[in-house]
């Protein structure tokens, strides 16, 4: 829980003055990021998604492939949250930190949506999106949105409207490899950034949790907003961990209004 206390007042401070006076400060955004949205993340104790399901088992190509069912079995609450849930003032924050020129992308291994639905426009999404389905056979890409809408209320598996075979998220699965030029995009803003703002990612999952040791590396700023603890924290100028939905929005105000 956030307090009104001098400290954390201070560091609020810092990091608005960090983030003014950059010239290329970008963000790293993780599922700590849409929790405050409702959509559940993967790696919390006891609420995590992976504590109650084995990855493999449920989110990989191979599962996709040769047991789809279960594929959206599995899928379909998640996607219930997803395509339901609303931005919150952390992604709303973002985009107008973004819109006033102090933040010039946004890096996210977030698959929902959200920050462009917030008014993000670049936006680099680095593990894929639910926001549009693939053909597995012509390859056409679809806009989920009237697909999903079935399959949430009554389980119908998405197939291709012109030669009806299987649709396939646009999500990156366990054996898939990262989307080369999304990837490429991320390593450079990494590379190139004289600030980042990593936020509600433990930096568990390789290789986007090695972004943020590219820019501290090339001579960045680094401030962390994150629950818990993560790699990385010992080589942050500042470190909030607290809920990003009250910090990024407190910091984007003491930017915007100082």
């Amino acid at each position: 829980m956030i307090t009104d206390s001098q400290e954390t007042n201070n560091a609020i401070r810092r990091a608005a003055r960090l983030i003014k006076a950059s010239r290329k400060a970008v963000v790293l955004t993780g599922a700590g990021f849409s929790t405050p949205s409702g959509v559940p993340d993967f790696r919390s104790p006891g609420s995590g998604l992976w504590t109650r399901y084995l990855p493999m088992e449920v989110a990989s190509l191979s599962t996709f492939r040769y047991d789809p069912e279960k594929f959206f079995a599995w899928l379909r609450p998640l996607a219930s949250h997803m395509l339901r849930a609303e931005p919150n003032p952390a992604h709303k924050a973002l985009a107008d930190l973004e819109s006033a020129g102090f933040v010039k992308a946004i890096i996210t291994q977030n698959i929902d949506f959200l920050h462009q639905r917030a008014g993000s426009k670049s936006v680099i999404e680095v593990h894929g999106t639910f926001n549009t389905l693939t053909c597995t056979s012509c390859y056409k890409q679809h806009n989920s949105a009237g697909f999903m809408d079935m399959f949430i209320e009554e389980g119908t598996i998405p197939h291709c409207p012109d030669c009806h075979s299987l649709l396939k998220p646009d999500v990156i699965l366990f054996e898939e490899q990262l989307p080369v030029r999304m990837w490429m995009l991320a390593q450079e803003a990494s590379s190139t950034c004289d600030l980042m703002l990593v936020a509600g990612t433990s930096l568990e999952v390789m290789p986007s949790a090695g972004l943020p040791v590219r820019a501290v590396d090339n001579g960045a700023h680094l401030v962390v907003v994150n629950k818990s603890t993560t790699f990385i924290d010992e080589r942050a100028d500042l470190l909030f961990m607290d809920d990003v939905a009250e910090i990024i929005p407190r910091i984007t105000a003491e930017i915007l209004g100082g």
